[in-house]
């Protein structure tokens, strides 16, 4: 008998302020009781305050990361965030089917916190019409899903028919995060709309939580999509996933919420919990 870890990799880009991007992913598979790893597709110069800089990493040097990690390691559960280009994209979508991945979140990260683009625009149509049929859900905020469906998504009554509208361009389950919303002022209460498949007919679930308020949110799209992949590995199913993981990040943010990291938008506190749910599988 073998124990292994639940093994998370996540294809990501690198953020030097350790708040998104892999360094948030490693923080919360580590919070999680799952054992992460990453394949990098671009190094990011940023901090609190921005993005300085973005640098791509050369699409065979994705492909070894890939390659390295499974005919070693191997890979229950797979984070994918930023891709920046579309070969980065083709050589993800060569993997997944190469490899046959279970669990697959993807969060088509577009938009950075600070407002910064990170995916130049011919990249997005590419990314729907390969990888969005392959993965298991996408977690797309407002300003993602906005661009995706070329319109603003601004009212909580809009997400239920953005959602489907998002299912409509090809992924099997999507997570709407609404975070955003312009009538969501303090106090009011964050709601996200997960569309899934369960028994051959589509089903809608609403999240809810009360917002916290908090500067430090940087990278708060990275660990939720991450904290997915580790539940999924974990054994839970999708909608039981993102319940559990919603817990996780609102935690993260409220336990981080008074801590100064730099002088923009800071990290969430990724390692608050002194307890969590840990699980080693056997083979």
């Amino acid at each position: 008998m073998t124990l292994h870890y639940p093994r998370i990799l996540s294809i990501a880009g690198s953020d030097s302020g350790g708040g998104a991007g892999i360094q948030a992913d490693l923080k919360t598979c580590s919070a999680l009781g799952c054992y992460g790893m990453t394949a990098i597709t671009a190094i990011t110069a940023q901090n609190t305050l921005g993005v300085v800089g973005i640098h791509a990493i050369p699409s065979e040097m994705l492909r070894q990361q890939i390659d390295a990690v499974v005919s070693d390691i191997g890979v229950d559960a797979v984070k994918i965030g930023i891709l920046h280009d579309p070969e980065v994209v083709h050589i993800v979508a060569q993997a997944i089917r190469q490899y046959r991945f279970k669990h697959i979140v993807l969060d088509p990260v577009m938009v950075a916190t600070s407002g910064d683009a990170l995916i130049a625009r011919e990249t997005i149509a590419v990314l729907v019409e390969e990888l969005f049929p392959l993965v298991s859900v996408i977690t797309p905020n407002l300003d993602e899903a906005s661009l995706l469906l070329a319109r603003p998504i601004q009212y909580v009554h809009e997400l239920n028919a953005a959602t489907q509208d998002l299912h409509t361009l090809g992924a099997p389950a999507v997570l709407l995060k609404g975070g955003h919303l312009a009538e969501q002022n303090e106090g009011a209460q964050v709601t996200d709309v997960l569309l899934y498949p369960q028994d051959g007919e589509m089903h809608a679930q609403t999240y809810t939580s009360p917002r916290i308020i908090s500067r430090n949110t940087h990278g708060t799209g990275c660990t939720l999509s991450s904290a997915i992949a580790c539940y999924l590995a974990l054994g839970a199913s999708l909608p039981d996933a993102v319940a559990q993981a919603r817990v996780y990040i609102v935690q993260a943010i409220e336990q981080g919420k008074n801590v100064q990291t730099g002088q923009g938008h800071g990290p969430l506190n990724h390692g608050f919990a002194p307890v969590v749910m840990r699980k080693i599988t056997e083979n």
